[in-house]
């Protein structure tokens, strides 16, 4: 007869539930609700003058002006970057 020890599996189990919980959690701290033109780079991985050049003025990308600054909804602009980047000619 096998006898299986539950208490390492259910110590194991609430291990990789407590790091994949973590996980998720440091995912939705980081997340903002507003990007500037300096997050737009970190999060595309693009220059600026890549941006100005391709999308930046584009009329349905989501941006707006506040004093000098522009200031873009993420996820608003995760969805714009998505569909245009579909739109791309693929080489």
């Amino acid at each position: 007869m096998i006898t299986v020890d539950t208490e390492f599996y259910n110590e194991r189990a609430e291990i990789i539930l407590r790091e994949e919980a973590q996980k998720k959690l440091d995912t939705l701290i980081i997340e903002h609700t507003f990007w500037d033109m300096e997050e737009l780079v970190r999060q595309t991985k693009m220059s600026i003058p890549f941006i100005r050049d391709k999308f930046f003025y584009h009329p349905d990308f989501p941006k707006f002006k506040v004093g000098s600054k522009w200031w873009m909804p993420a996820k608003e602009t995760r969805d714009f970057l998505t569909s245009w980047l579909k739109q791309q000619p693929r080489a």
